[in-house]
């Protein structure tokens, strides 16, 4: 099983370098792609994976990338809108098919996954985007790293004791250190590649802090969806992690906030 999880990571790694160096259309076909799957994922827990409501989630999304394609991604409030406005529909004239929670649920699908991974691809496009993207596999897989080593060597504190036993404040510690120590290392060695309007040495351990807390909450709230579903993972795609959401559930947190921050530095228009 090591080695599977071994190999099948390694595979992932280079599969997410690849389609983040190309860029443009590459990066967001990759994105739609993998956000596809993982919302179908989520609306496998709800068993509405193959409904009516699905097709309206899966073509809403297709929609989103496409507008972020072509620029017009600021309408996302209204396409949220319309989006709702379809679902209510399917969820009326279907009734009784579909409850209330398999509705707010594909809904819920698309802003979580969809809208949330959507951010790798705004911020590989941003100036300078292939270097800051980085920054959130980073804070998620280096503090997911460090905070593992730091839980087996000195975790004696649980940190949430019925959600995730083996998860300490050690680990949790050890991970936030582990990924500060790996933003700074990375910003020196971007100092010397780019010239930026800010201290990458100084900014981006603080970024890596900050995707690191944002990785245990996204990791901890996809495993407080799998317990209170009793499911082991979210699906079998990738041999020894499971599905999408099992292994992006940290991710789909940390994107938003790492191209938040990257865009006011930077002065793009949010």
């Amino acid at each position: 099983m090591f080695k599977v999880r071994l190999l099948s990571g390694i595979a992932l790694v280079l599969l997410a370098v690849l389609t983040l160096y190309m860029g443009g259309v590459i990066t967001m076909a990759a994105m739609m792609i993998v956000s596809l799957i993982g919302v179908s994922e989520l609306l496998r827990v709800y068993q509405i994976e193959k409904s009516s409501m699905a097709v309206i989630v899966y073509c809403g999304t297709i929609l989103y990338y496409l507008m972020l394609f072509f620029g017009v991604g600021s309408w996302g409030m209204m396409f949220l809108l319309v989006l709702m406005i379809f679902l209510l529909g399917a969820y009326v004239f279907c009734y009784p098919k579909y409850n209330a929670n398999q509705m707010m649920a594909a809904f819920f699908s698309v802003i979580y996954v969809s809208m949330m991974l959507s951010y790798i691809y705004q911020l590989r496009i941003l100036q300078n985007g292939l270097e800051y993207v980085v920054l959130i596999f980073i804070a998620a897989w280096g503090t997911d790293t460090f905070a593992y080593c730091s839980g087996m060597l000195f975790g004696k504190h649980k940190m949430t004791p019925q959600l995730s036993p083996k998860k300490t404040i050690e680990g949790a510690v050890g991970g936030l250190i582990g990924a500060a120590l790996l933003g700074a290392l990375y910003g020196f060695f971007i100092s010397t590649q780019l010239r930026l309007d800010f201290n990458p040495i100084a900014i981006f351990p603080v970024i890596c802090v900050v995707g690191g807390v944002l990785s245990m909450i996204g990791d901890l709230a996809a495993s407080a969806i799998k317990r209170n579903f009793d499911i082991k993972d979210y699906g079998t795609l990738i041999p020894g992690h499971g599905g999408i959401l099992d292994r992006f559930d940290s991710i789909i947190i940390i994107a938003p906030v790492v191209y938040l921050i990257m865009a006011m530095l930077t002065g793009t228009t949010l």
